[in-house]
């Protein structure tokens, strides 16, 4: 009997329900035992008002950690089953289902001083690969760029222009650059829908580190032709590319437990999915009518212009009535991930004080019980790490005060013998909520021998997962820490600035970083470990993993994010993924890609000019002034003053060198096409003397003999 595709239009309310039903009875019947045992530890040791709170806030985190393992467990039972038959991916044969598709399709990648040359191979691979695939003829590709680094802006310009070149993809790849970045990654891709958006039927998100295979994108594709009434569908990526213990550690983790959780999310998300703001395809029409983004009321930073624009979006959409699903069980999905603590902190930073902000939207009106349900959960995450540290100085507080009410007697023996035994019980089960996503992962891998072998086999994988699990423990406190200091500045309404993510070998960790981001953990961790162990020991050891990763945060973030460790433990068969085993091409061709043909002309320098490289080669070199001029725009009337300034920075620069003139002002002169005429002109039509140092040693090292390669371009 042939077996009908699914239709996610055909969806069964109440089949929804009921499975939302039984994910939300499942968390309640796991935490209620929990809960009660708690209230047993107090009654026995004596209510009182902080207990109260402590049993509170006990209820909520411990409801969490059995949401992650009711959700896990969903997972490894719809896969024991042989997949969710309400699956997006489930709606197109995809072995049968071969014919170009002709519509319009737009590949958008935002970027933001990043690394040019990891970029454009990023990129590049994308672009051959849906070009091998022979299936999306009309197919464009976007790099959309709001650096503000003049050497980032001038490497991005001669990168795109030689790589187009070099695949003969001109009219296919295209550079644009904004003059103002208002509203990060979402004016970004705002700005792009309003030039560009009513040519293309849809778009594919991707981050700067993003890689798809052309497989991956034609499959989105379909599914959104096959299913009119999806607005929107998420990818599921795996992270790659890991070098230090710290990023192999994420891929590890991810790759080993995420399929029973995405698994798991789909079974209660369906129609009402997420969206991650990258590897994801959006529907352009509903996108651009439905999903502007609107401006809170207030300042900042819960106020203002909306930060984690994607939950936004994907709520917007929904409540439009298009649909928004999770692709899960679909390859060729890829994106890295920060290399060191203080990185991975840093984005946390970013993505909590945008979260926050969606407090405001939980009860707005026309969004979906889900949706509500997506931004509390993204709340919960990081208001978690405070809450957690209450819990522990509630602890901390309520020992000291049993002690010093009983004078450090027992209140009988049989009191000391139940609370021990309450106590004991309460931590192994709270334990084995904890590892029980790991063991239904590790079963789910045990079923399928060739991608166990590509673990490395079972004593490599039980010994990865035993040192990840050791590893994120004694990292979790610090992330606490974090967490907790980060909603305090988000309460006390310090906004952040939004910078670039270090990517690569450039994020290894050093010591002074470390030292200067885990000074004040490692005190507060000295200062804690000596007064618990003057209220309690035995309290001392159960919080022993805490105190211990405060304590030593400094040499673990220094470690975690060291280069050579993670060589190490590749070498050693430890936190392999089957991506690192046996690697997919476009992988491959992104971290060992060959050569480049040349491009014109170009010149090294030395590395006492190369902080200004971005305008000296703009400036000198013809080819790189030719590709910059091309970009910009038509010039527009400009006031007498503001024409007086830029003639001033001209003298300045010449007179001076590059180092004489800000960053603001290296990128006022790169934004005006006269003054880099002008330049151009002037650089080489003066005599040698008339210039200053800086020229002079440049014009010596100019040969416009020696071609350079795309990524020479990009470095």
């Amino acid at each position: 009997m042939k077996i009908m595709p699914f239709n996610p239009a055909a969806l069964d309310p109440k089949g929804v329900t009921r499975r939302r039903t039984l994910l939300l009875a499942l968390t309640l019947g796991l935490t209620a035992p929990a809960a009660y045992v708690m209230s047993e530890v107090h009654w026995v040791s004596g209510y009182d008002a902080w207990r109260v709170f402590h049993w509170g806030i006990f209820v909520v985190l411990f409801a969490l950690i059995a949401f992650g393992a009711v959700q896990a467990l969903l997972g490894l039972v719809v896969r024991l089953r042989g997949g969710d038959p309400c699956s997006i991916t489930k709606s197109v044969d995809f072995e049968t289902d071969l014919d170009p598709l002709t519509v319009p399709v737009a590949v958008v990648m935002p970027i933001f001083n990043e690394e040019v040359k990891r970029v454009i191979e990023g990129w590049r691979t994308i672009y051959q690969s849906v070009a091998a695939t022979g299936q999306l003829p009309n197919c464009d590709f976007f790099l959309l760029s709001d650096s503000n680094n003049p050497n980032a802006w001038i490497a991005e310009e001669t990168a795109w222009f030689a790589t187009a070149r070099e695949l003969n993809a001109e009219g296919r790849m295209f550079y644009r650059r904004r003059r103002g970045g208002i509203n990060k990654k979402a004016g970004n891709i705002a700005d792009f829908c309003r030039r560009w958006g009513k040519h293309y039927r849809y778009m594919v998100v991707l981050d700067a580190d993003s890689i798809m295979s052309g497989e991956a994108i034609a499959k989105l594709v379909r599914l959104m032709e096959r299913n009119r009434r999806v607005g929107l569908i998420q990818g599921v990526p795996l992270l790659i590319n890991g070098e230090t213990i710290l990023a192999r550690l994420q891929q590890f983790a991810t790759r080993l437990y995420g399929p029973v959780f995405s698994t798991g999310l789909n079974f209660w998300q369906l129609s009402e999915a997420n969206y991650w703001g990258h590897n994801a395809i959006i529907r352009l029409a509903p996108f651009m009518r439905h999903c502007s983004l609107p401006e809170l009321p207030g300042d900042g930073p819960f106020g203002g212009r909306i930060l984690s624009h994607d939950y936004v979006e994907a709520a917007l959409m929904r409540r439009a009535g298009w649909q928004v699903w999770l692709a899960t069980e679909m390859e060729g999905n890829y994106e890295e991930c920060p290399a060191n603590l203080v990185d991975f902190a840093k984005r946390d930073r970013r993505w909590l004080q945008g979260n926050l902000q969606h407090l405001k939207l939980i009860f707005a009106r026309g969004f979906h019980p889900v949706n509500r349900v997506h931004f509390s959960l993204g709340i919960l995450s990081y208001l978690a790490s405070p809450l957690w540290l209450l819990f522990l100085v509630l602890s901390a507080v309520i020992a000291w005060h049993s002690a010093s009410v009983s004078g450090g007697a027992a209140h009988g023996l049989a009191a000391v013998v139940s609370l021990k035994s309450l106590t004991l019980g309460l931590f192994g089960y709270t334990a084995f909520l904890l590892f029980l996503p790991k063991a239904l992962a590790l079963f789910d891998v045990s079923r399928r021998p060739r991608e166990l072998a590509e673990f490395g086999g079972w004593s490599k994988l039980i010994l990865s997962v035993l040192v990840e699990t050791v590893t994120f423990t004694l990292l979790a406190p610090i992330l606490m820490l974090f967490h907790t200091k980060f909603v305090i500045l988000t309460l006390c309404r310090q906004s952040i600035t939004w910078g670039a993510q270090r990517r690569g070998r450039e994020g290894r960790s050093a010591w002074g970083e470390a030292f200067s981001a885990h000074l004040d953990q490692t005190l507060i961790g000295l200062v804690a470990t000596f007064l618990i162990l003057r209220i309690d020991p035995r309290l001392a050891a159960w919080m022993s993993p805490v105190l211990a990763g405060l304590t030593f945060s400094i040499p673990l973030s220094y470690l975690t994010g060291a280069f050579e460790l993670g060589v190490w433990t590749r070498k050693k068969g430890l936190f392999l993924t089957p991506l690192e085993t046996a690697p997919a091409q476009e992988i491959t061709a992104v971290t060992q890609s060959p050569p480049s043909e040349a491009t014109p002309a170009a010149f090294v320098l030395p590395a006492e000019l190369s902080p200004d490289a971005g305008l000296i080669r703009a400036v000198v070199d013809p080819y790189v002034n030719a590709v910059h001029l091309g970009l910009l725009r038509a010039k527009e009337e400009l006031p007498s003053e503001k024409e007086a300034h830029l003639e001033a920075l001209r003298s300045k620069l010449l007179r001076d060198g590059p180092r004489a003139l800000s960053s603001r002002e290296q990128v006022a002169l790169l934004s005006d096409a006269e003054s880099m005429i002008a330049l151009h002109e002037q650089v080489w039509l003066r005599s040698p003397s008339e210039l200053g140092a800086a020229w002079q040693r440049v014009l010596e090292l100019y040969s416009p003999a020696r071609p350079i390669t795309p990524l020479e371009a990009a470095a």
